[in-house]
């Protein structure tokens, strides 16, 4: 059995109509515990592969296993076992804050007096309780971040699943998400993360790949990667790695 949390093989996923695949034929295991990065220019095949990790989208080839409880399960078996924070709002703007988590949490079938508990104390650790009970089309950008994050936490995830979660907030609002992800991964949460704030994504990642064009350019630890390509940071192994030709 693989000591991978996940683990991908000969992954490709082209869309109908693309003159080129997203991802192209990528190989990566992710380890448990990693909080591991996904970067790169506008197109590389960061949110495709996120997608396809968490099953909302189907890999035209390749296989993705996962390993979690001492045995190997498919993307279909690990979903109650993962949380997914997607870049855009994914809630009810009509609805409150305890309504959308009750919602949410109501899909995992926990207990009432359960899910209550999770509830309150999700609210209070994101800083919302306050703001239980008004609806959320009322809140400002980095409380609807916020309660987007609580979302993806509802079900205590083992893995989680990270595409842009501070964009557009605040520095209060994202030193609140950042200092909640540490402690959920030092309790041993695997966090798979992607962001274009590369001095945050520089602090928070153990582990990253650097994608261009659908493939993975390298992979490995930041500091080691920065020293053997004679960069400073993040941003420039980037630049050196995928050039300066804009993507759109």
């Amino acid at each position: 059995m693989s000591s991978a949390v996940i683990q991908i093989k000969d992954l490709v996923k082209h869309y109908p109509k693309a003159e080129r695949p997203s991802v192209d034929n990528i190989d990566l295991e992710i380890q448990p515990g990693e909080k591991f990065g996904f970067f790169g220019p506008n197109g590389a095949g960061k949110t495709s592969i996120i997608n396809m990790l968490c099953n909302i989208c189907q890999p035209n080839a390749g296989t993705i296993s996962y390993y979690l409880n001492n045995k190997q399960q498919t993307v279909r078996q690990i979903l109650p076992s993962i949380g997914y924070v997607p870049q855009d709002f994914a809630f009810y703007p009509e609805l409150t804050p305890v309504q959308n988590l009750r919602y949410f949490g109501s899909l995992y079938n926990f207990p009432k007096k359960d899910l209550a508990l999770k509830i309150d104390e999700l609210l209070t650790i994101l800083g919302l309780d306050h703001v239980r009970n008004k609806k959320i089309n009322t809140f400002s950008g980095g409380m609807k971040r916020r309660i987007n994050l609580g979302i993806g936490l509802i079900n205590d995830p083992q893995i989680l699943f990270l595409d842009e979660p501070t964009v557009g907030v605040d520095v209060q609002s994202k030193l609140v998400i950042i200092s909640l992800l540490d402690q959920l991964n030092q309790k041993g949460t695997t966090i798979i993360y992607t962001s274009h704030h590369l001095k945050e994504a520089e602090d928070f990642c153990d582990r990253i790949a650097l994608l261009d064009n659908g493939k993975i350019i390298t992979v490995g630890a930041l500091v080691p990667l920065i020293t053997e390509n004679k960069v400073a940071n993040l941003e420039e192994l980037l630049i050196k790695l995928t050039g300066k030709t804009l993507r759109d």
